[in-house]
């Protein structure tokens, strides 16, 4: 991923999700996409996302998300794993010895582990970018 020469502009105001505030008219500095969600280039990359098993999450089919592949998986991270040769995106459970994903929907039970399964994890979800208007 290459950085951009034209940063996007970061207004100093915040926009109030409960009720509007007037607007401020100047801007505080420029702020690079790329810069805010990539700490390590090096170690990142990214994916798009198919299906609904993380919609509970806020992850929706179709949505981009940013993996770091340096950090080390922890309990409740969202995990990029492969699981019987395909990739997936779920919620890592670490409890009591007990190894599975989890996705953030119902309809999908948890992914767990026989003794001969290796669950392999290719990084940790740190963005999930979706647009608003389709």
């Amino acid at each position: 991923m290459t950085h951009h020469d034209s940063p996007i502009p970061l207004f100093a105001e915040a926009v109030h999700a409960g009720f509007p505030s007037p607007a401020q008219d100047f801007e505080e500095a420029r702020l690079s996409l790329d810069q805010l969600m990539i700490a390590r280039p090096e170690a990142t990359y990214l994916l798009r996302v198919r299906g609904d098993s993380m919609c509970d999450a806020g992850v929706r089919d179709g949505d981009i998300v940013v993996v770091d592949r340096s950090i080390s998986p922890l309990h409740g991270h969202m995990v990029i794993a492969e699981v019987d040769n395909n990739f997936t995106i779920k919620t890592l459970y670490r409890r009591g010895g007990q190894v599975s994903l989890r996705a953030a929907n119902p309809a999908f039970p948890p992914i767990t582990f026989a003794e001969e399964q290796q669950l392999v994890i290719f990084g940790v979800v740190t963005w999930v970018v979706h647009r608003t208007l389709w």
